[in-house]
């Protein structure tokens, strides 16, 4: 009977966690429309305005394995609403501040912990959950969800601050997170054993076990064991360079770089929106790839393709949109977060169940990255005049990381067939909690 239903749940899951994405990813547009703004109200360097954003991009790393792991122990739901409303909250806090503190309190610990919370452990934690079959392409479509927020709101948002000042596109990234909850809360189910179904494309109904020890034991139980294997600092270290070459740089500081060749900042926000279209879908068709080709060459691939355009990017700059630059744009658009489904993929290869857990920590080195390019990259701005060696900085960078990725290899001991990665987790998930033997 069960294989005969013609729509199955995952599908309103996927969805809703599709529109939570986009809602929470309002703020990822915010600081490349607001570093100038900001810059010409409070006077503040853009370096310190960066480090704000820095602050935000490492917590949205850190906070993404334990968000997992409580995740299992208290649920989806749950923590999904809580963090929407962290985002609205330190959004929204941010029209009253009058000191550079209180911008990194408010985009860098409240929004930072909330989005961290939506981040793309989140997509590994549904897809886990919920798809057997399509699940390459449903994380690549979730993936996407980050993308079409930026697509949705960073043009809005770029013309609200021209019109009506910074403050009102703050509050409009408080009002669309908020709106997002009740649907969040509502429709959001946590496993297909709860309704009595399989997941998609699976035969059987798995009844989850009972999360062992707190989250945060469970988080950095996983971290100790992974620690311990070769992929896991490959995958992480290629990850890094990841976040360095999007979030941090271009992300960032893509807006204020063709500002500072006389582009307008409504003209180059534009530019930056039409990169999440195209990242929609290269992250959809990552994601179809991932389900047939070996995720390592696909890494290998995204990240020498992406080091090419970016050595390029600095030629490219102009007071108008001239062909070059938008065929940067689709190119670079295409490759922004295809390598999230393989990297996916590759962490529930190595390490099974706790796979969504370990991509997490993964993660957290893709905004450490994100972090210190961010951060870097104001810095060289402040120092030298322009970004043009931050661009060749990360053009390089992205080439090591092809490099990191093809030194991955099959068959190693650390497959999901392989329970001895399992038990070294429980084992570390127990001393952490207290109740092993050290």
């Amino acid at each position: 009977m069960t294989r005969n239903r013609r729509f199955h749940p995952a599908w309103t899951v996927a969805v809703v966690a599709f529109v939570a994405l986009v809602g929470a990813a309002g703020f990822r547009a915010t600081p490349s429309v607001l570093l100038h703004p900001l810059h010409a109200e409070f006077r503040w360097p853009l370096a310190t305005i960066s480090a704000a954003v820095s602050v935000n991009l490492l917590l949205y790393g850190l906070t993404a394995p334990f968000a997992a792991a409580l995740m299992d122990r208290f649920g989806i739901r749950r923590v999904v609403a809580g963090a929407l409303a962290l985002v609205a909250l330190g959004s929204g806090l941010t029209v009253f501040m009058t000191a550079s503190w209180q911008l990194v309190a408010c985009w860098g610990v409240l929004v930072g912990l909330g989005t961290g919370s939506m981040a793309l452990a989140f997509v590994a934690t549904v897809t886990g959950r919920w798809f057997v079959r399509r699940r390459g392409l449903v994380t690549g479509v979730l993936t996407a969800g980050g993308a079409a927020g930026q697509l949705v709101f960073l043009p809005l948002l770029a013309v609200l601050v021209r019109d009506h000042g910074w403050r009102a596109a703050a509050l409009v990234v408080a009002g669309a997170a908020l709106a997002v909850v009740p649907l969040v809360w509502w429709l959001l189910r946590e496993h297909p054993a709860d309704l009595g179904l399989p997941a998609y494309g699976a035969a059987e109904v798995v009844v989850p076990e009972p999360a062992a020890g707190g989250a945060a034991a469970r988080a950095l139980g996983a971290l100790a064991a992974a620690a311990r294997t070769r992929p896991f600092w490959l995958l992480a270290g290629g990850f890094a360079i990841c976040g360095a070459t999007t979030n941090g740089l271009v992300g960032t500081h893509f807006v204020p770089a063709a500002h500072d060749h006389g582009m307008p900042q409504t003209t180059a926000a534009g530019l930056l929106a039409l990169v999440g279209l195209f990242d929609i879908a290269g992250a959809v068709a990552s994601g179809w790839l991932t389900d047939r080709v070996d995720s390592r060459l696909l890494l290998g691939a995204y990240y020498t393709l992406r080091g090419a355009s970016l050595l390029v990017l600095p030629g490219l700059f102009a007071a108008t949109a001239e062909p070059s630059m938008l065929v940067f744009v689709v190119f670079y658009g295409l490759d922004w977060v295809a390598t999230v489904p393989p990297t996916v993929a590759l962490c529930r290869e190595y390490f099974g169940a706790s796979g969504a857990v370990v991509f997490g920590w993964v993660f957290a080195a893709h905004q450490f990255g994100a972090a210190v390019a961010a951060t870097g990259a104001g810095l060289v701005r402040d120092s030298l005049g322009d970004y043009a060696l931050a661009w060749y900085v990360a053009g390089a960078l992205s080439i090591a990381g092809a490099g990191l990725s093809l030194l991955l290899r099959r068959g190693r001991g650390y497959s999901t067939t392989d329970t001895s990665f399992q038990k070294a987790t429980r084992s570390r998930t127990m001393s952490a909690s207290g109740f092993g033997s050290g």
